[in-house]
């Protein structure tokens, strides 16, 4: 019987590791790693609650090792498969190149927790690289063809974004300027100078409205009228933009897999 050399076993380990790799959706390896990416950052959510820390302290450590031991396994195998992947086909520089991708890096990020000894320093330290280990929630994007799919929209159209949001900057310094002048002089508390009437156009133009800031003049209700229809449109483009161009990349890659059963 023919042995697997390392290349054809790398290929093996990239075809179930890399979801990339499998246009017909998840192997069973990637379905593990979404369920332990999804246990393990529900779990640390569920530790910052005192009471259930305390309560389940020797399981949150010792299910904290075993997803260390697994994601830190799967980082070092995605690291040796890299080259699989014609980006980075060179073996050592394929790889470093690899290793500085967003993906890597968060990975990486969200590994550093538990990987480094933190000590008795300040607790606000302390529960910043605890926190660190949520980040793994993002490696489920690898896991998703939809968010791949966002991603190409969000480059695709990224000159329409940058323009609508060259806009709403335009828009949040008018708007802020127009309330310093009108409603400055009667509550300089919330509109003494355009960095505090900031804080009410940006709650305003993203149509949040708090409440907690507003106008009082006939002159600021009525620009405060204006930026609120304003922010209705502001928040409307992209969301079209967005929406056109996740079609577009959607029917191109149903237009290539139906290319690829014809072949």
């Amino acid at each position: 019987m023919p042995q697997a050399t390392p290349t054809s076993l790398r290929h093996w380990v990239f075809e179930r590791l890399d979801p990339s790799a499998r246009p017909d959706g998840l192997s069973l390896a990637n379905k593990v790693l979404t369920v332990a990416i999804i246990v393990s950052v529900a779990s640390a959510i569920l530790e910052t609650e005192a009471s259930l820390a305390r309560r389940f302290a020797g399981a949150f450590a010792i299910s904290e090792v075993v997803f260390t031991v697994l994601f830190l396994a799967e980082y070092v195998l995605r690291i040796w498969i890299a080259p699989e992947d014609p980006r980075y086909a060179q073996p050592i520089r394929g790889r470093l190149k690899w290793m500085v991708t967003p993906t890597a890096i968060i990975d990486i990020v969200a590994l550093i927790p538990a990987l480094i000894f933190v000590g008795a320093g300040p607790v606000y330290i302390l529960r910043l690289f605890r926190l660190a280990r949520i980040l793994r929630i993002a490696k489920l994007g690898r896991m998703s063809s939809a968010i791949s799919l966002m991603g190409d929209a969000i480059a695709e159209r990224r000159f329409e974004l940058l323009l609508s949001l060259a806009v709403a900057m335009v828009l949040l310094v008018l708007s802020s300027t127009a309330m310093y002048l009108i409603e400055g002089p009667i509550n300089p508390e919330a509109f003494g100078s355009i960095p505090r009437a900031m804080w009410w156009s940006i709650v305003t133009l993203t149509t949040i409205g708090y409440g907690d800031v507003f106008p009082v003049t006939l002159g600021g209700r009525m620009v405060a009228a204006v930026t609120a229809l304003c922010g209705i449109g502001l928040i409307a483009a992209p969301t079209g933009i967005l929406s056109a161009a996740f079609s577009d990349a959607l029917a191109r890659r149903r237009a290539l897999r139906q290319d690829n059963c014809d072949d």
